[in-house]
């Protein structure tokens, strides 16, 4: 039986640079994600075997459910990565209801279920569950108070679960990026300003998980933080 990774929000962004790097490393890799008609990402599609992309609703929870128990009969789930991400910013009352809600179920909810429903194949497969928050768990973030609020909460998830888990042999890490070229900020009124030097690349966040998968098997690396030489950002 092949040995798989689960990976969310992995049309985009950092989720389809870790699915690369997954391919890489020889993973039979699932790939979450709204859509993959991106032409960069369609193309990958096509052209590399071992992506799985399972397009649809993240948040339509039974269907994601049903297609993660049958990832998991038939093959061996080895790595769950938690990568979709979604913000909205601005002062907290100008927030919709709608906006709230949806970074509720995607930045906390949804890795809370997925983890569930995997941890047992997990512990069978001495897997990783690897956590994609940001920078904003661990400081204030004001113009962005409730996507704080919920990767901290992924965050502290992460850091109780490595503590419940490590005794059965699976690996928890959280990983901290500061502002990645994402499309992440799309809806906001800034972005990462234009110098190499004030942002991280999303291949960069990748490449800190093959790290994490490259340790020998009685280390685990639970706290990653990746962070630019400089703290800038740009108005749009």
């Amino acid at each position: 039986m092949n040995k798989s990774g689960i990976v969310t929000g992995a049309s985009s962004g950092i989720g389809f640079a870790i699915s690369q790097v997954l391919c890489d490393m020889g993973y039979e890799v699932y790939g979450f994600g709204r859509d993959f008609e991106r032409e960069e990402t369609h193309e990958f599609v096509q052209k590399t075997e071992t992506f799985h992309a399972v397009a649809g609703d993240l948040l339509d929870t039974n269907k994601v459910c049903d297609k993660v128990k049958q990832i998991a009969k038939e093959t061996q789930v080895k790595v769950l990565v938690n990568a979709a991400g979604v913000g909205y910013y601005g002062l907290h009352e100008h927030l919709t209801v709608s906006q709230i809600q949806t970074m509720v179920r995607t930045n906390l909810e949804l890795p809370l279920i997925l983890t569930n429903r995997l941890l047992r194949v997990l512990k069978e497969n001495d897997g990783y569950i690897i956590n994609i928050s940001s920078i904003t768990a661990k400081q204030s973030s004001p113009h962005g108070c409730a996507y704080g609020a919920t990767k901290a909460g992924l965050t502290g998830f992460g850091m109780s679960l490595f503590e419940e888990a490590r005794k059965y042999g699976v690996k928890v890490t959280t990983i901290h990026p500061d502002m990645t070229q994402t499309n992440l900020y799309r809806d906001a009124d800034f972005t990462c300003a234009d110098e190499d030097n004030c942002y991280l690349n999303a291949s960069e966040v990748a490449d800190a998980v093959r790290y994490v998968l490259n340790q020998r098997d009685g280390l685990v690396v639970p706290d990653i933080t990746l962070r630019p030489q400089f703290h800038r950002i740009a108005k749009k």
